[in-house]
């Protein structure tokens, strides 16, 4: 009982440096003026809306039947989800050298409030946004909330997995930082936002679905346009893929922890 009580209090003390790192990391980023911390959602928001607007505008050919409003929204915000974190998290670990003075403040904990903010934002952005789709008619309510749930968690928790592994490495070498921005874009045709799996050739679609991303994707579409679509996914090479990268990230932390940590 003791132990269990232990591990209580252990948990209520990272739950705080948790969340006063979450409020430093807000004010720190946006600041009390204008909308502040509003801006973590609204410039999703923003993004997501304009990609969204240009789609339409050019009549973009995406291999479906689909409404574009809605092949849009499944597709970007998806991106948003898992490429914004290891870009948040990445360089991060330098300007909070001086809170590792403190005991209880570890590396985990400034990936985890990046993280948490990030996450919170982008679905936030994706959720609002379909409510209002769906309020002015641009968009008709999901099939399935919880198929779409599904493959939201599992994009995020590879694009947190890759964050954390990323921001630990940059620690390292700043070449991650460079390398990472053109990789983020150029990986962005692959990622599944701007195409169905089922438009590809047979033998491509064997190919595609080895990228991560675009098994989490065809996930949620399919939860949100149901029988509408034929989507094509592996729900076990996803989470496998996420595991595995978080093994990773975790052991390179570890490494960074060590490597940091004030004597």
């Amino acid at each position: 009982m003791s132990q269990l009580s232990e591990i209580g209090r252990s948990a209520s003390v990272q739950g705080r440096v948790i969340h006063a790192l979450l409020m430093r990391e807000i004010l720190t980023r946006y600041g009390r003026h204008n909308i502040g911390f509003l801006w973590l959602f609204v410039e999703p928001m923003l993004f997501t809306t304009g990609v969204t607007l240009l789609w339409t505008l050019a009549r973009s050919v995406h291999g479906s039947n689909l409404p574009i409003v809605a092949f849009a929204l499944t597709g970007y915000s998806a991106v948003l989800l898992w490429r914004n974190m290891p870009a948040r998290c990445i360089g991060a670990i330098e300007p909070n050298l001086s809170l590792m003075y403190h005991r209880n403040v570890r590396v985990i904990d400034i990936f985890l409030a990046r993280l948490i903010l990030e996450g919170g934002g982008a679905t936030i952005s994706f959720v609002s946004l379909a409510l209002f789709y769906i309020s002015i008619g641009w968009l008709e309510p999901p099939e399935d909330v919880l198929t779409i749930a599904t493959g939201w968690v599992l994009i995020a928790w590879f694009g947190a997995s890759l964050a954390v592994f990323l921001g630990a490495l940059s620690e390292k070498s700043e070449l991650v930082e460079k390398i990472w921005h053109p990789l983020s874009y150029l990986t962005f045709p692959l990622s599944g936002a701007a195409f169905m799996v089922d438009a590809l050739p047979a033998e491509a679609q064997r190919y595609v679905l080895y990228v991560p991303m675009v098994n989490g994707v065809e996930l949620v579409r399919e939860g949100y346009f149901g029988a509408h679509i034929h989507a094509h996914y592996d729900i076990p090479y996803l989470v496998g893929c996420c595991a595995v990268l978080t093994l990773l990230a975790l052991a390179q932390v570890a490494v960074a922890n060590r490597e940091i940590t004030p004597e």
